[in-house]
C-alpha cells in the first residue's frame, strides 16, 4: 500500500479533513486537565517514530508535533539541516530513502515546495508538510478546528485575509474550496496570492474576492486573519512593510466585521505591524487557542497519514 502523504489539504479531501477535525475535538476533550505529556488512553501510535526535519526555524511546529506524538504514544527524532548530512549536500531523495528505513513517518519544514514533493516521491513512509513557501496545511487544519470550537460552521463562512498573499493564505484558499466557505483577500498590488489557488477555490464553490481595499474585505466577516508581513529570509523588507501598512488589523478595521468575529494569526506576531496591540490582546483574538490546536490537529493528521482515520 502506498504511503499516505499530507503535502496539501487536497491530499486528504473534505471528508477526511472533517473526520480529522471531529477526531481532534474528541481527543482534546478527553484530555481535559491531563498533564501535557500523558499519552492518550488508546496510545494509537505506540512504537512509531516520527522524524522532524527542519530546514527552517520553528517553535510551534517543532513543539506541537513532538507533543502530538507523545500524546499518541509515539516518539520523535529531530534533525536540523545544519547538523545533518542535508546541510552538507546529501540529496532529498537519498535522505528520504534512508529515513524510510529508520522511522515510520517524516515531517519536513522547508522553503521550496519542490523539496517536499521530492521527499514524498522517494519515501516509503508518510511525509507531512510542516511548512513550505507554497503552503502550510497543518496550520489550516488547526485554524479550522479553532473556528469550529468558537461556534462557527464552515459552509458559508466569510473569512477576510489582510496583508501578504503568502503560503498560509494559499492553504486557506485550498480549504475554502474543499469546505465550502468564502474568502475576501485584501493585499497591496503585486502581493496577491498565486492564481492557481484562487482558481481552485472558486472551482470548489468558494466565493473569492480579491481587492486592495482592507475595509471591503473585512465587511461583515466572521473571521479576520493575517500573518507577519515579512517572512523568513525575504529581502526588501522596508519597501514591503510600507506597502502593507494600510492592511494592519486594528480596531477600526475589526469594526467592519461582524460583532462576534474572531481574529486569527498563525504566529509569531509582530504586534504594532500586521496587528495592533488592542486587537491582538482583545477578547476577539483566539491566537493562543489556535496555537494550542496545532497539537490536536496534527494528532489527527498523523492518524490519517497512518490510515487510522478514513
Amino acid at each position: 500500500m502506498a504511503a499516505r502523504h499530507f503535502l496539501d489539504l487536497g491530499d486528504a479531501g473534505p471528508d477526511a479533513i472533517a473526520a480529522m477535525i471531529n477526531d481532534a475535538i474528541d481527543r482534546k476533550s478527553a484530555r481535559t486537565d491531563w498533564p501535557k505529556g500523558k499519552p492518550d488512553a488508546d496510545r494509537p501510535l505506540e512504537g512509531r517514530v516520527l522524524a522532524l526535519v527542519f530546514e527552517k526555524n520553528s517553535t510551534r511546529t517543532r513543539v506541537s508535533f513532538d507533543i502530538a506524538m507523545r500524546q499518541l504514544g509515539g516518539t520523535v527524532l529531530i534533525l536540523e539541516a545544519g547538523s545533518s548530512q542535508l546541510g552538507r549536500g546529501e540529496s532529498i531523495a537519498d535522505t528520504a530513502r534512508v529515513l524510510s528505513r529508520m522511522v515510520d513517518a517524516i515531517m519536513l519544514r522547508t522553503d521550496d515546495h519542490a523539496k517536499i514533493e521530492e521527499m514524498a516521491r522517494h519515501a516509503s513512509v508518510p511525509v507531512i508538510n510542516g511548512l513550505t513557501d507554497r503552503s502550510h496545511p497543518c496550520q489550516i487544519v488547526a485554524d479550522l478546528l479553532t473556528i469550529i470550537e468558537h461556534g462557527k460552521a464552515l459552509p458559508g463562512l466569510d473569512v477576510a485575509w489582510l496583508g501578504d498573499g503568502n503560503n498560509v493564505l494559499h492553504s486557506i484558499l485550498e480549504a475554502a474550496g474543499l469546505m465550502k466557505f468564502n474568502v475576501r483577500v485584501a493585499t497591496p498590488a503585486g502581493f496577491e496570492p498565486e492564481a492557481e489557488f484562487v482558481k481552485t477555490a472558486r472551482a470548489g464553490g468558494s466565493n473569492v474576492l480579491l481587492t486592495q481595499d482592507a475595509a471591503e474585505a473585512a465587511k461583515a466577516a466572521d473571521v479576520i486573519a493575517t500573518d507577519t508581513w515579512i517572512s523568513m529570509g525575504q529581502a526588501d523588507a522596508d519597501e514591503k512593510r510600507a506597502a502593507m501598512e494600510p492592511y494592519q488589523v486594528n480596531a477600526p478595521l475589526m469594526s467592519n466585521a461582524k460583532h462576534d468575529a474572531i481574529f486569527l494569526h498563525c504566529l509569531p506576531a509582530h504586534v504594532g505591524e500586521e496587528v495592533s496591540e488592542s486587537v491582538f490582546e482583545s477578547e476577539r483574538s483566539v491566537v493562543f487557542d489556535e496555537a494550542e490546536n496545532r497539537i490536536h490537529a496534527q494528532k489527527s493528521i498523523l492518524l490519517w497519514s497512518f490510515g487510522l482515520i478514513a
